[in-house]
């Protein structure tokens, strides 16, 4: 069998290494903590929120190193992408539970319509957690690839398939 081979949609996409059910479990890995703190359940600062926030992108670039990927940051890049996703809708969904209190823009926009204004801060908000999500999928990505890199090198250089030129 080869990664190339049609075997349904749990096949190793060559182009971002993991099945995309596999990619976005993943990024579903990172959504609790979304519901946690829009819910005050867990407060930012806290070790719990550390491991909220620590542990899913450690699983991915485990997932990465130990599987080998050859495409890490693109993998990674992906699940960031898709948790980004993750973290606006579960934004959206939570935005009023803890506050009812409408968010207001201020200087030149005060004067608005405040649905409007809603608008906006929700869209601005939306864009913000894709983007948030997609650089931690890239920074995760980028230390995937570097413990790759390296182990790839520890892997040859023990092997004897060194450079013996220098």
């Amino acid at each position: 069998m080869t990664e190339h081979e049609p075997h349904g949609s749990w096949v190793r996409s060559p182009r971002i290494g993991l099945p995309l059910p596999a990619v976005f479990a993943l990024a579903l890995l990172a959504a609790p903590r979304v519901v946690l703190h829009d819910l005050d359940v867990i407060e930012e600062g806290t070790f719990v929120n550390a491991l909220f926030v620590f542990i899913p992108p450690l699983i991915w670039i485990g997932i990465a190193v130990l599987r080998k990927i050859h495409r890490p940051i693109l993998t990674l890049f992906v699940v960031g992408v898709f948790y980004g996703v993750l973290l606006a809708v579960g934004h959206q969904i939570l935005w009023n539970i803890n506050s009812d209190d409408p968010v207001m823009l201020g200087g030149n926009l005060a004067d608005i319509d405040p649905d409007v204004q809603t608008v906006i801060i929700r869209v601005f908000a939306a864009i913000s957690s894709v983007v948030t999500g997609t650089f931690v999928g890239v920074a995760a990505g980028l230390v995937a690839w570097a413990l790759i890199k390296t182990r790839s090198r520890s892997t040859n250089d023990s092997s004897g398939a060194h450079d013996t030129t220098s």
